[in-house]
């Protein structure tokens, strides 16, 4: 009996098929028709009269799973359609621009602006960046930016996420505030130790200075080895190894990195005191310009979609049409907004590809607020 059905289930596959390419083709003539005028490929009027039109005949067990075979359908005829209508937006016009003046390589040397002293993980991925690094420290992420705005540096490189406690989203508030691009990236393993002058022990340590987000990757070993320590948040931990180094106290220790030790000349208590010795950080090099550096295989968007049904599951088909590996979805709530999300995408693409391109410029037309961070190459470690 089943076999019988199978059978059945064929025959009709083989027409849908048979029907799905007719609806193709006719697709490519409206798009040719579209060309012509520039109309958008998006008709979202359309599409919804279509979506009330086809379930209409159906139970309502039945609507639900209707609506969603035609929203994929709608949205191949999209994905098929701005092969021939191609988007055009001011950053899709820029994109064009740049892509125009040919491939270029990452440079070998330039100025680079990091947050915190000598010894930080932001300086550490600067110098594996850059052949020559011409390192400038500065307090803050603001210091970062508004150097590299000013012209004070060529680049900034600063953290973007990690992989125990997320996103660094004062990073990624920076870019849309600056309308920064990503030019390169590459993920560090971190292994933090808690250092201390040569001579103190475990017993003699009272409080412990580190960044936040470094507490945050050690929050067990702190709490099992110094449930009574103070903990103090410093804005680096090459900062946090420099006030120990400096101070006269003899009860005080930090958490940072090995080649803080050396340079600081502090004595390691403990070593690999994270939590998770898969502990990456993933640092970005940041430019005013927007740049495209070969071989430019990673991209990054931030943006907004509207609070209702399908809306995320909408975005997410777009790029599961075009085969898009996407490597990185999370969201942030916006302060002051009722349910209203950011978005950051991080996927595996080439700009120079005309449906990519196609897509971005379909995003950023599409949407409330779209930020496009940049077309870029992640440096393996």
């Amino acid at each position: 009996m089943i076999e019988e059905l199978r059978n059945r289930i064929d025959e009709i596959d083989d027409k849908i098929a048979a029907l799905y390419l007719e609806r193709q083709d006719t697709v490519r003539r409206i798009g040719e028709e579209k060309a012509k005028t520039h109309a958008p490929v998006f008709d979202p009027a359309r599409e919804k009269k279509v979506i009330a039109k086809v379930t209409k005949q159906a139970d309502d067990e039945q609507k639900i799973y209707l609506k969603r075979v035609f929203e994929t359908i709608m949205e191949t005829a999209r994905a098929y359609q701005r092969r021939l209508v191609a988007p055009v937006t001011p950053l899709s016009d820029e994109l064009r621009r740049v892509l125009m003046e040919g491939k270029r390589y990452f440079p070998v040397s330039a100025s680079v602006a990091c947050q915190g002293v000598d010894g930080s993980y932001s300086s550490i991925a600067a110098d594996k960046l850059f052949e020559i690094a011409d390192i400038t420290f500065f307090r803050n992420f603001e210091g970062v930016f508004q150097a590299v705005e000013k012209g004070l540096c060529d680049y900034g490189v600063l953290p973007i996420e990690n992989s125990a406690v997320g996103s660094v989203n004062a990073v990624y508030d920076l870019m849309k505030k600056h309308n920064f691009y990503i030019v390169r990236s590459i993920k560090l393993k971190v292994s933090h130790h808690l250092l201390a002058k040569k001579g103190i022990k475990r017993g003699d340590i009272k409080e412990i200075f580190s960044h936040e987000q470094a507490i945050g990757q050690c929050s067990a070993y702190l709490a099992k080895n110094f449930p009574a320590a103070k903990i103090t948040a410093c804005p680096n931990t090459a900062v946090a190894a420099e006030s120990v180094a400096n101070s006269d106290r003899t009860d005080i220790a930090c958490i940072s990195s090995r080649n803080c030790a050396e340079l600081y000349g502090l004595g390691i208590v403990d070593s690999n005191v994270q939590d998770n010795d898969s502990n990456y950080t993933r640092f970005i090099c940041i430019s005013k310009r927007l740049e495209i550096f070969a071989p430019a295989d990673h991209i990054s968007i931030m943006m907004t979609l509207p609070h209702e049904s399908g809306s995320l599951n909408r975005v997410l088909n777009k790029f599961s049409t075009l085969g898009l590996n996407l490597t990185k979805l999370e969201s942030r709530p916006l302060p002051g907004t009722d349910f209203e999300f950011m978005f950051y995408f991080d996927f595996e693409g080439q700009i120079e590809n005309s449906d990519t391109l196609s897509l971005i410029a379909e995003l950023d037309q599409g949407t409330e607020q779209f930020v496009f961070l940049g077309s870029y190459h992640e440096v393996a470690q």
